[in-house]
């Protein structure tokens, strides 16, 4: 197969990786290193991907695998913190969506990251609860009982207003 041809079918799935690993990662920079190393890893394993198979939750599944490898690697080497990674000064938003959507992401920050990954690919990018499954590695079952709690919790979180209080303690 052509680069040409690969690329031809990959590209329509960027947008998509660059959302999920944005909605991961919270910076703009390092969801775009996530996104292109995971096309690195697609491209350089192209050949062994299954033939027929879903490339959109193959290419989510290297995705997530990658940025939980990156998790893994960042706990065993302890915190680094950047000039630039220090939180930015307060400021006080101007619509009642910005501060919904932020209340939305402060919340999601505090559920465990099965829950967060459930939240984001069956809710944001529209993945079927099927391919949700396959690309977690994960049952149908678990995957409809995970999506059941997260939610849950997530509303729990938005009615009792304990996102103010969980941006208190971050």
């Amino acid at each position: 197969m052509s680069v040409d041809r690969i690329a031809a079918e990959i590209e329509p799935q960027i947008p998509g990786l660059r959302r999920y690993a944005y909605a991961l990662t919270r910076n703009h920079a390092a969801a775009d290193d996530l996104v292109q190393d995971t096309l690195e890893r697609a491209l350089s394993g192209w050949l062994l991907r299954r033939r027929g198979g879903d490339l959109r939750a193959w290419l989510f599944a290297i995705l997530r695998n990658h940025y939980l490898g990156q998790l893994r690697q960042a706990k065993r080497r302890g915190v680094h913190v950047t000039l630039d990674d220090a939180p930015p000064l307060p400021i006080r938003a101007q619509q009642d969506v910005s501060l919904e959507a932020k209340d939305l992401l402060a919340a999601l920050d505090h559920l465990p990251e099965d829950q967060q990954s459930l939240l984001l690919l069956v809710g944001v990018e529209d993945f079927s609860y099927q391919q949700t499954a396959g690309i977690l590695g994960i049952p149908l079952g678990t995957v409809m009982s995970r999506l059941s709690r997260a939610r849950a919790r997530l509303r729990d979180i938005l009615d009792k207003g304990q996102v103010t209080l969980l941006r208190r303690v971050k």
